[in-house]
C-alpha cells in the first residue's frame, strides 16, 4: 500500500495528545470532545486495518519498513498478523470507553490553581498510551518495539500517580501518598524489567546482526543463524522476564493491585485491559518466534507459574474488601489462564489465549467501569459500604452483574469462549494442569457472586438510599461492552477467523503440533 495506514494509525491518537494537551486551561470541555474525537477516528482506522487484513494471506500484512538508525541495523518495520489485529481493534474501541467513563475524573478541585490544566493532560496522556500500544502491536522490529515498550510507561506513572482516585478513605496527604507509592512501584517493576530486555535486544543483535523478525525467520530457514542452547536460553529469559512483569505472572504481579486500586477507574482499565496485553502479546511475537527451542525448555517452570497465578490470584480475591483491589487479583488469575494457553504449545491453548486477552480486556472493562460508577456515587471502594443497590440502581445492578458473571466466564458470554479453548488446549497436552486450572474457575464464581451478593442484595443501607441509576451518558459507556460480549460468546466467528491463521504461524515457529486424541479402534 502507498499510504502507511499503520502508521496513521498510531500517529493519530499521537497527535490528538498533542492537540489535547494545548487546549486553554479555560477550555476543559473541548479537550474532552477533542480527545473523544481523535479516539473515535482512530477507531475508524483501527476497523480499515481490520477490513484490509486477509487471514489467508501473508503473515505480516500491510508492512511498512524504512530506514531509521541504520550504523545499528534499526529500521521503523511495522507489519500486522492475526493477533496483532485483534488487539489493535481492542485497544482503538476501549479508549472512547475509557475516555466517556472519565468525562469527569480529572475536572480540578476547587482547591487546584486555574492556570494548572488537569483534565487536558488527563485525556492527552490516554490518548499517548493510545498510540504507544498501538505502535508495540505493530512493531516487526525488535529494537523499535522495545522504544514502545518502554515509553508507555511514562504517560501511566502520570495517570497513576497524577490522577489517582478520589474515592479514598483517609486524608488527602495519605491520598496521594498512595497514589506516589503505587505509581513508583509500578515505574521501579517494569523499568528493571525493560533494563533487562535491553541486555536481551542486544545481545539479539550480536548473535543475528539484525533487528528483524522477518530476517532472522529468513535466517533460521536458510541455517544462517547458529544460537548455541545457553545462549538462546538467556536471551529468552531476557525477554520473558521484562513480559512476565508487564503480564503481570507471579511473582512479578505485585504492582497491579496498588496501581489499579489507586488509579481512576478508567485508567484501571487501560492498565489491565489495553497496557497489560502488550507483555502476553510479545510472549506470541518474540518468545516463541525467536527463541523456539528455549520456549519448549522453559514451558515446565511458565506453565508452573501460570497455575500459580491462577489459583493464588482467585484466592486474593475471595478474601478482598476493595472492589478495586478484588477485579485487580481477579485479573491476575485471568493472566494465568491466558499465558497458559500460550505455553500449552497448541493451537486450541494459544487461539483460546489470543481470545482471552480481547475477552478479558472487553469483561473488565464492562465491571470495572461500572464500579467506577458505583464507586463514584458512594465514595468508598470498600465492599461493606454498600448494600440493597439493586433496589434503588436496578440497572447499575444488572450492568454490574453481567459484568461478573462475564468475568466467571459463564457460558453465553465472550470469555467462556476464550476459557473453553484454553483448558481444552492445555488437557490435550498437559491433563494434571489442566485438572489444577480449572479449580480457578470455581473460585472466580465464589469472588464474582460474594461481591455482587454483598453490594448489590440484602436490606439498603441508608448511605445508598438515594443513589441515582446510571445516567445517559453511563449507560452509552457500558451498553455497547455487554452487546459485544454477548455477541461475541455466541458468535466468536469473526475473531477465530483473523486469528487462528497467526496461531499456525506460531506453531509452526516452535516446530509443535496438536496431540493426536487417543481412542480405542473400532471392532
Amino acid at each position: 500500500m502507498s499510504f502507511p495506514l499503520l502508521t496513521a494509525t498510531a500517529a493519530l491518537p499521537a497527535a490528538g495528545a498533542i492537540l489535547t494537551a494545548a487546549v486553554p486551561a479555560a477550555r476543559r470541555t473541548a479537550a474532552k470532545w477533542l480527545a473523544l474525537l481523535f479516539s473515535l477516528a482512530t477507531l475508524a482506522l483501527a476497523a480499515v486495518v481490520a477490513v484490509r487484513f486477509e487471514p489467508g494471506g501473508a503473515r505480516y500484512q500491510l508492512t511498512e519498513s524504512h530506514a531509521w538508525i541504520e550504523d545499528f541495523g534499526v529500521r521503523y518495520q511495522l507489519g500486522v498478523d492475526g493477533i496483532g489485529v485483534a488487539l489493535i481493534a481492542l485497544t482503538a474501541l476501549l479508549i472512547p470507553f475509557v475516555i466517556a467513563a472519565g468525562w469527569h475524573d480529572a475536572d480540578p478541585l476547587e482547591t487546584q490553581s486555574t492556570r494548572w490544566r488537569p483534565t487536558q493532560g488527563f485525556f492527552a496522556l490516554i490518548l499517548m498510551v493510545e498510540a504507544m500500544v498501538i505502535i508495540s502491536f505493530e512493531a516487526t522490529d525488535v529494537f523499535l518495539f522495545y522504544v514502545f515498550f518502554e515509553a508507555m510507561l511514562i504517560p501511566m506513572y502520570f495517570l497513576i500517580g497524577g490522577f489517582g482516585d478520589r474515592a479514598h478513605s483517609g486524608t488527602d496527604d495519605n491520598a496521594a501518598a498512595q497514589r506516589s507509592y503505587a505509581a513508583v512501584k509500578f515505574l521501579l517493576y517494569n523499568l528493571v524489567g525493560g533494563l533487562i530486555m535491553l541486555a536481551a535486544v542486544i545481545g539479539l543483535y550480536v548473535v543475528t546482526h539484525t533487528f528483524s523478525l522477518t530476517e532472522i525467520a529468513d535466517l533460521r530457514a536458510a541455517g544462517k543463524i547458529d544460537m548455541a542452547t545457553n545462549t538462546e536460553r538467556l536471551l529468552f529469559l531476557g525477554f520473558f522476564f521484562a513480559f512476565a512483569v508487564k503480564a503481570p505472572l507471579w511473582p512479578l504481579h505485585t504492582w497491579l493491585p496498588n496501581a489499579m486500586g489507586e488509579a481512576t477507574a478508567p485508567v484501571a482499565v487501560l492498565i489491565t485491559a489495553v497496557v497489560d496485553k502488550v507483555g502476553t502479546f510479545a510472549m506470541l511475537r518474540f518468545c516463541l518466534q525467536l527463541f523456539p527451542e528455549a520456549s519448549k525448555w522453559a514451558t515446565p517452570v511458565i506453565l508452573a507459574l501460570a497455575l500459580i497465578s491462577i489459583v493464588y490470584g482467585a484466592l486474593l480475591a475471595v478474601g478482598q474488601r476493595d472492589i478495586k483491589r478484588l477485579v485487580a487479583y481477579a485479573s491476575i488469575s485471568h493472566f494465568g489462564f491466558i499465558i497458559l494457553g500460550i505455553f500449552a504449545m497448541t493451537t486450541q491453548g494459544q487461539s483460546g489465549a489470543t481470545l482471552y486477552m480481547v475477552n478479558h480486556g472487553l469483561s473488565t472493562a464492562a465491571l470495572m467501569l461500572v464500579a467506577g460508577f458505583l464507586i463514584s456515587r458512594r465514595g468508598s471502594r470498600l465492599i461493606a459500604d454498600y448494600g440493597g443497590v439493586q433496589k434503588v440502581a436496578p440497572v447499575l445492578a444488572g450492568t454490574f452483574l453481567i459484568g461478573g458473571l462475564a468475568t466467571l466466564s459463564l457460558p453465553g458470554l465472550a470469555p467462556f469462549v476464550s476459557e473453553f479453548l484454553v483448558l481444552v488446549g492445555t488437557f490435550a497436552r498437559y491433563p494434571a494442569v489442566g485438572v489444577i486450572a480449572t479449580f480457578g474457575i470455581v473460585l472466580a464464581a465464589l469472588y464474582t457472586l460474594v461481591l455482587y451478593q454483598r453490594t448489590m442484595t440484602g436490606p439498603v443501607k441508608d448511605e445508598v438510599r438515594a443513589m441515582p441509576d446510571l445516567r445517559p451518558r453511563e449507560l452509552l459507556v457500558v451498553a455497547p461492552l455487554i452487546a459485544l460480549l454477548i455477541f461475541l460468546g455466541v458468535f466468536p466467528k469473526p475473531l477465530t477467523e483473523i486469528v487462528d491463521p497467526a496461531v499456525r504461524h506460531t506453531m509452526s515457529d516452535v516446530q509443535q503440533h496438536d496431540p493426536r486424541p487417543e481412542v480405542e479402534a473400532a471392532k
